[in-house]
């Protein structure tokens, strides 16, 4: 059984969602995984967040303006009463739902509720949409089997568990709709896997069934050798190894989760980059298999901050990153760069949360300095050891571009670079360039 993933662009409009009926309707076993109706995620963030703030005024003109472009959808999407009458029903139903919080106690679970809609409507809808065009279909509610962990990690035994009960069965059945980005938490509450959390949620399924292949359908052609918004003349990578393409969505290459690749390399599923708007493409495999020793692709994330740290307590001592180390974490914060000299250690994070307790902490250490607005840019493909030319290539390219860490050797499918954001798109252009001749 295959599992296929269509975004929030992909199911953006009635339009959309009747290209996406066209692209499931081949007769091959699947589960279809849809994001929420763009922007629809936004709009409920901005809903929560004034049920929060106990403004009353915001939060129903928020609901209204939402209810309206679902309106709006819906006369769209449906051209028969009874399909029109379903799907005004539902949309009544959700927003009714939305509209029965209690704005003076309103609790954190029950912003998860509220966030949870997006992928409920639209599952429905396009459900309903299959019914009234005679397509089999079977709408399975991602908060049956979908469930975290008490450290809020997917619990892939859970979900592989229930998940084949659920479908075991449904024997007759070879087309099942689901929501993505939701789930419980280990106590059974709504939850999330986090924002593009419906790639996750696609790859976990595809392990939890040991699909043939997972298929995340967007409305680009697969993964781009460097950041389409920023640099011209980029193209789609055709192949990528898993460790390849988690460097690449991890530093900033937005197609793709950046955790959703775990789940199918555990199992080693293939998964495959697919454009909704261009079909035909080929798109993007990522693999166990890698197509050998080149530079594949740049990806750049922002946001980042530098730590630098001086202390003579480095000298010949042993112990010292360690306790460094430990800050973070105890504060839960994860560390991307690190470069080290004899009496220095500079490394990279890319959150404000705890910063201020982390820098009281390690400046017991010795005197630490902190850059903000910081980048990194990553450079990725299948660096074997005994190969040259790679690094003349980057630092050639980069020659007029002023760097502030240099990350190497660490894996042999990643070398990054630390710049001012000032110099982002220059960067990226430059290597574009030096790099893939375009």
């Amino acid at each position: 059984m295959r599992v296929l993933k269509f975004g929030g662009t992909s199911v953006g409009s009635a339009e959309r969602m009747k290209k996406v009926s066209h692209l499931i309707s081949d007769g091959i076993p699947k589960i279809v995984v849809l994001s929420a109706m763009s922007g629809t995620t936004n709009c409920l963030v901005e809903i929560a967040r004034a049920f929060y703030q106990k403004d009353s005024v915001t939060v129903n003109t928020l609901i209204n303006e939402l209810n309206i472009r679902y309106e709006v959808v819906v006369a769209d999407l449906y051209k028969t009463e009874k399909g029109g009458l379903l799907g005004k029903e539902l949309i009544k139903k959700h927003f009714d739902y939305l509209r029965s919080f209690d704005i003076h106690s309103f609790a954190f679970n029950e912003e998860h509720a509220i966030l949870a809609q997006g992928e409920l409507i639209s599952t429905a809808l396009f459900h309903y949409f299959l019914e009234e065009n005679g397509v089999d279909s079977v709408l399975l509610p991602a908060l049956d089997f979908m469930r975290t962990d008490d450290n809020d990690e997917p619990d892939l035994l859970y979900i592989e568990e229930h998940l084949r009960k659920i479908i075991a069965g449904l024997t007759q059945k070879n087309l099942f709709i689901t929501q993505g980005y939701i789930c419980r938490n280990a106590s059974g509450a709504i939850s999330n896997l986090q924002r593009g959390g419906s790639d996750y949620s696609a790859t976990l399924i595809g392990a939890a069934l040991f699909s043939d292949e997972v298929q995340i359908w967007t409305d680009i052609d697969g993964m781009h050798n460097n950041d389409p918004r920023i640099v011209e003349k980029t193209k789609p990578v055709a192949e990528l190894s898993f460790d390849e393409a988690a460097e690449l969505a991890y530093f900033g290459a937005k197609v793709l989760h950046p955790t959703c690749v775990n789940p199918a390399r555990l199992r080693n599923i293939p998964v495959r980059l697919l454009n909704t708007l261009q079909p035909e493409a080929k798109g993007t495999v990522i693999s166990d298999k890698s197509s050998g020793d080149n530079i594949k692709a740049v990806a750049a994330k922002d946001g980042i901050i530098a730590i630098n740290i001086v202390s003579t307590r480095m000298l010949m001592a042993y112990g010292f990153l360690r306790s460094v180390f430990e800050v973070f974490e105890r504060y839960k914060t994860p560390i991307d760069m690190i470069s080290t000299s004899e009496v220095a250690v500079s490394l990279t994070i890319d959150t404000l949360k705890n910063l201020d307790a982390i820098i009281e902490e390690i400046g017991t250490f010795g005197t630490v300095s902190v850059e903000h607005k910081q980048t990194i840019i990553c450079i990725v493909g299948d660096f074997l050891a005994d190969k040259t030319g790679y690094a003349v290539k980057i630092f050639e390219a980069m020659k007029q571009v002023p760097i502030r860490m240099i990350s190497y050797g660490g894996s042999k499918n990643n070398i990054s670079l630390l710049i001012n954001t000032i110099h982002k798109n220059e960067a990226l252009k430059a290597l574009n360039k030096g790099l893939f001749d375009l």
